[in-house]
């Protein structure tokens, strides 16, 4: 009818959001496509950013869209995880 409104101001959940700035590198991030798993952001490249194991080992390309900031528990199992390696003598 004339005068209503056909499409009513309804409350939309937001979608993901997909970090359009790149952290620093180093800053944790949790890669959400391979089981939330945690890597250090390395960089740029092309499409895709790259991230690292904490404890060293080689780079994964993932989309922006698939990575959050890790938790502060999360970086805490993370570091855990690498310090206890290292005391196994597994990485320097």
């Amino acid at each position: 009818m004339y005068g209503e409104n056909a499409r009513p101001n309804i409350p939309q959940s937001p979608g993901p959001t997909v970090p359009t700035v790149p952290p620093a590198p180093g800053t944790l991030m949790v890669d959400t496509s391979r089981g939330n798993r945690v890597g250090e952001f390395r960089g740029v490249a092309g499409l895709y950013w790259s991230l690292r194991p904490v404890g060293g080992g080689i780079e994964w390309e993932v989309e922006p869209r698939h990575v959050r900031p890790a938790l502060p528990i999360e970086q805490l199992r993370a570091r855990t995880a690498r310090a206890n390696a290292r005391s196994r003598g597994e990485v320097l």
